[in-house]
């Protein structure tokens, strides 16, 4: 951990248990993984769903390049955003449908690069995690 984080995680640390942070909150049952229900298919959703299709579509023909580093990190971003403000906003859903449309090493891998891309380590999602039941 750079010092800049360390520091920023004992500042985090102190000023968690003057509030009385420190003792984790019971945690919820796990969310559903069940898909969330299907606004209307025009718009963004429908075209997200297209370019999904597409670019599994050419996974499976071997072309690793229908997005440009630029384009996956501009959508990347972008579904992350939306995520976290609909869980904000109240919406109960996962991320991904479903445990076969994924493997556990694209999940990883995936987790790991947007970690180090917030300049965040595994340490400071685990206390994230404990002291908001996520």
């Amino acid at each position: 951990m750079s010092s800049r984080k360390a520091a920023t995680a004992k500042s985090t640390i102190k000023t968690a248990v003057r509030r009385g942070a420190a003792s984790a909150p019971a945690k919820p049952a796990a969310k559903s993984a069940a898909k969330p229900e299907k606004p209307a298919a025009n718009g963004a959703s429908a075209e997200a769903a297209a370019l999904a299709a597409r670019i599994e579509r050419d996974l499976r023909d071997g072309k690793l390049d229908t997005l440009s580093p630029q384009a996956f990190q501009a959508l990347m971003a972008a579904l992350c955003k939306s995520y976290g403000a609909q869980l904000e906003a109240g919406a109960d859903f996962l991320p991904v449908a479903d445990r076969s449309s994924v493997s556990p090493t694209e999940v990883m891998t995936t987790t790991s690069s947007l970690l180090k891309a917030a300049n965040l380590a595994v340490f400071e999602l685990g206390m994230w995690q404990s002291w908001t039941g996520r």
